[in-house]
Protein backbone atom coordinates (compact mmCIF):
# COMPACT_ATOMS: atom_id res chain seq x y z
CA UNK A 1 0.00 0.00 0.00
CA UNK A 2 1.53 3.56 -0.77
CA UNK A 3 1.74 5.73 1.57
CA UNK A 4 0.27 8.66 1.48
CA UNK A 5 2.04 12.38 3.09
CA UNK A 6 -0.45 14.91 4.09
CA UNK A 7 0.92 18.48 4.76
CA UNK A 8 1.54 19.47 7.88
CA UNK A 9 1.97 23.60 7.98
CA UNK A 10 1.07 26.40 5.95
CA UNK A 11 1.21 25.71 1.90
CA UNK A 12 3.79 28.11 0.09
CA UNK A 13 0.76 30.72 -0.53
CA UNK A 14 0.12 31.13 2.96
CA UNK A 15 3.76 31.62 3.68
CA UNK A 16 4.27 34.08 1.21
CA UNK A 17 1.54 36.28 2.29
CA UNK A 18 2.64 35.88 5.89
CA UNK A 19 6.12 36.77 4.97
CA UNK A 20 4.51 39.76 3.23
CA UNK A 21 2.57 40.68 6.25
CA UNK A 22 5.12 40.41 8.48
CA UNK A 23 7.24 42.99 5.54
CA UNK A 24 5.17 45.55 5.72
CA UNK A 25 4.71 45.83 9.46
CA UNK A 26 8.83 45.94 9.93
CA UNK A 27 8.76 48.78 7.23
CA UNK A 28 5.86 50.54 8.79
CA UNK A 29 7.27 50.51 12.48
CA UNK A 30 11.22 51.94 11.02
CA UNK A 31 9.50 54.53 8.94
CA UNK A 32 7.15 55.29 12.11
CA UNK A 33 10.10 55.30 14.73
CA UNK A 34 12.25 57.28 11.93
CA UNK A 35 10.01 59.73 10.91
CA UNK A 36 6.82 59.66 13.09
CA UNK A 37 3.24 57.83 12.69
CA UNK A 38 1.42 61.44 11.01
CA UNK A 39 4.63 61.30 8.87
CA UNK A 40 4.52 58.57 7.19
CA UNK A 41 1.91 57.77 4.29
CA UNK A 42 0.76 54.08 3.02
CA UNK A 43 2.34 54.92 0.01
CA UNK A 44 5.74 55.56 1.59
CA UNK A 45 5.03 52.30 3.58
CA UNK A 46 4.43 50.34 0.45
CA UNK A 47 7.50 52.14 -1.37
CA UNK A 48 9.93 50.57 1.84
CA UNK A 49 7.87 46.69 1.89
CA UNK A 50 8.61 46.81 -1.90
CA UNK A 51 4.97 46.08 -2.63
CA UNK A 52 2.12 48.73 -4.51
CA UNK A 53 0.00 50.54 -1.73
CA UNK A 54 -3.38 48.19 -2.79
CA UNK A 55 -1.51 45.20 -1.32
CA UNK A 56 -0.99 47.07 1.39
CA UNK A 57 -4.43 47.90 2.00
CA UNK A 58 -5.79 44.77 1.18
CA UNK A 59 -3.28 42.92 3.76
CA UNK A 60 -4.59 46.14 5.98
CA UNK A 61 -7.85 48.22 5.94
CA UNK A 62 -6.39 51.19 7.73
CA UNK A 63 -2.86 52.95 8.66
CA UNK A 64 -3.48 52.03 12.49
CA UNK A 65 -4.31 48.13 11.08
CA UNK A 66 -1.04 48.22 10.50
CA UNK A 67 0.33 48.37 13.96
CA UNK A 68 -2.38 46.34 15.43
CA UNK A 69 -3.59 43.83 13.09
CA UNK A 70 -2.09 40.07 14.41
CA UNK A 71 -3.00 36.61 13.84
CA UNK A 72 -3.78 36.27 17.67
CA UNK A 73 -7.52 35.44 17.82
CA UNK A 74 -8.03 32.32 16.17
CA UNK A 75 -5.04 31.04 18.52
CA UNK A 76 -6.73 32.19 21.67
CA UNK A 77 -9.95 30.79 19.96
CA UNK A 78 -8.35 27.32 19.92
CA UNK A 79 -6.67 27.51 23.19
CA UNK A 80 -10.29 28.64 24.85
CA UNK A 81 -12.13 25.50 22.87
CA UNK A 82 -9.51 23.13 24.16
CA UNK A 83 -9.28 23.84 27.76
CA UNK A 84 -10.70 21.30 30.17
CA UNK A 85 -14.69 21.55 30.13
CA UNK A 86 -15.02 21.83 34.15
CA UNK A 87 -12.13 24.77 34.19
CA UNK A 88 -13.40 28.16 35.95
CA UNK A 89 -14.03 30.31 32.81
CA UNK A 90 -11.33 33.10 34.23
CA UNK A 91 -8.70 30.47 34.44
CA UNK A 92 -9.55 28.88 30.83
CA UNK A 93 -9.73 32.86 29.34
CA UNK A 94 -6.09 33.67 31.60
CA UNK A 95 -4.47 30.66 29.54
CA UNK A 96 -5.68 31.74 25.90
CA UNK A 97 -5.06 35.13 26.66
CA UNK A 98 -1.20 33.87 27.12
CA UNK A 99 -1.45 31.68 24.78
CA UNK A 100 0.08 34.22 22.15
CA UNK A 101 2.12 35.81 23.97
CA UNK A 102 4.09 32.54 25.23
CA UNK A 103 5.44 32.62 21.67
CA UNK A 104 6.78 36.52 21.52
CA UNK A 105 8.59 36.61 24.74
CA UNK A 106 10.60 34.01 23.30
CA UNK A 107 11.47 35.74 20.48
CA UNK A 108 13.26 38.96 21.01
CA UNK A 109 12.77 40.91 17.82
CA UNK A 110 9.01 39.79 17.98
CA UNK A 111 9.44 40.84 21.91
CA UNK A 112 10.45 44.53 20.45
CA UNK A 113 8.02 44.65 17.82
CA UNK A 114 5.49 44.53 20.37
CA UNK A 115 7.11 47.03 22.20
CA UNK A 116 6.81 49.69 19.49
CA UNK A 117 3.48 48.79 18.92
CA UNK A 118 2.52 49.41 22.32
CA UNK A 119 4.01 53.11 22.29
CA UNK A 120 1.92 53.69 19.33
CA UNK A 121 -0.61 53.04 20.92
CA UNK A 122 0.17 54.93 24.23
CA UNK A 123 1.06 57.80 21.83
CA UNK A 124 -1.38 57.84 18.73
CA UNK A 125 -4.57 58.93 19.85
CA UNK A 126 -6.68 56.86 16.30
CA UNK A 127 -4.36 53.44 17.18
CA UNK A 128 -5.44 53.56 20.93
CA UNK A 129 -9.07 54.07 19.50
CA UNK A 130 -8.37 51.41 16.76
CA UNK A 131 -7.19 49.39 19.24
CA UNK A 132 -10.16 49.83 22.01
CA UNK A 133 -12.33 48.35 18.94
CA UNK A 134 -10.10 45.25 18.65
CA UNK A 135 -10.35 44.36 22.02
CA UNK A 136 -14.02 44.54 21.85
CA UNK A 137 -13.80 41.90 18.71
CA UNK A 138 -11.85 39.92 20.34
CA UNK A 139 -13.30 39.88 23.61
CA UNK A 140 -16.86 38.92 21.19
CA UNK A 141 -15.23 36.03 19.95
CA UNK A 142 -14.35 34.86 23.34
CA UNK A 143 -17.75 35.41 25.10
CA UNK A 144 -18.92 33.71 21.88
CA UNK A 145 -17.01 30.48 22.79
CA UNK A 146 -17.25 30.98 26.51
CA UNK A 147 -21.37 31.07 26.27
CA UNK A 148 -20.72 28.14 23.95
CA UNK A 149 -18.99 26.25 26.31
CA UNK A 150 -21.50 27.43 29.47
CA UNK A 151 -24.40 26.17 27.04
CA UNK A 152 -25.44 29.53 27.46
CA UNK A 153 -27.12 32.02 24.18
CA UNK A 154 -24.41 34.09 22.77
CA UNK A 155 -25.88 37.60 24.28
CA UNK A 156 -25.82 36.04 28.01
CA UNK A 157 -25.00 39.29 29.75
CA UNK A 158 -23.47 37.23 32.79
CA UNK A 159 -20.90 35.89 29.75
CA UNK A 160 -20.05 39.10 28.37
CA UNK A 161 -19.61 41.17 31.76
CA UNK A 162 -16.92 38.66 32.93
CA UNK A 163 -14.97 38.41 29.60
CA UNK A 164 -14.94 42.07 29.38
CA UNK A 165 -13.74 42.26 32.64
CA UNK A 166 -10.96 39.71 32.17
CA UNK A 167 -9.95 41.63 29.05
CA UNK A 168 -9.44 44.90 30.76
CA UNK A 169 -7.27 43.53 33.33
CA UNK A 170 -5.48 42.27 30.25
CA UNK A 171 -4.87 45.11 28.97
CA UNK A 172 -4.04 46.69 32.01
CA UNK A 173 -1.84 44.08 32.78
CA UNK A 174 0.15 44.23 29.41
CA UNK A 175 0.37 47.91 29.47
CA UNK A 176 2.19 47.47 33.20
CA UNK A 177 4.39 45.02 31.60
CA UNK A 178 5.40 47.67 28.81
CA UNK A 179 6.54 50.90 31.79
CA UNK A 180 8.36 47.79 33.65
CA UNK A 181 10.39 47.35 30.34
CA UNK A 182 9.23 44.13 30.02
CA UNK A 183 10.90 42.72 33.00
CA UNK A 184 7.60 41.98 35.08
CA UNK A 185 6.46 38.58 33.87
CA UNK A 186 3.00 39.09 31.84
CA UNK A 187 1.63 36.26 33.85
CA UNK A 188 2.19 37.24 36.71
CA UNK A 189 0.67 40.68 36.17
CA UNK A 190 -2.31 39.26 34.65
CA UNK A 191 -3.00 36.41 37.95
CA UNK A 192 -2.66 39.96 40.42
CA UNK A 193 -4.35 42.20 38.19
CA UNK A 194 -7.60 38.95 38.09
CA UNK A 195 -6.81 38.68 42.20
CA UNK A 196 -7.97 42.90 42.10
CA UNK A 197 -10.41 42.31 40.23
CA UNK A 198 -11.86 39.46 41.70
CA UNK A 199 -11.17 41.32 45.50
CA UNK A 200 -12.74 44.56 44.56
CA UNK A 201 -16.23 42.48 42.92
CA UNK A 202 -16.20 40.68 46.53
CA UNK A 203 -16.62 44.06 48.28
CA UNK A 204 -19.12 45.46 46.27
Amino acid sequence: MTSVTVPTGPSLRERKKIRTRRDIRRAALRLFEAQGYDGTTVERIAEAAEVSASTVFRYFPTKEDIVLSDDHDPVMEAELRARPAQEPVVASLRHALLCPLRGILADEGALEELRQRLRLVRSVPAVRTRMGERIREAGRLLASVTAERLGRPDDDLEVRVVVAAVMGAWSEAVFHWLDSDGTADPGAVLDRSLELLAAGLRRR
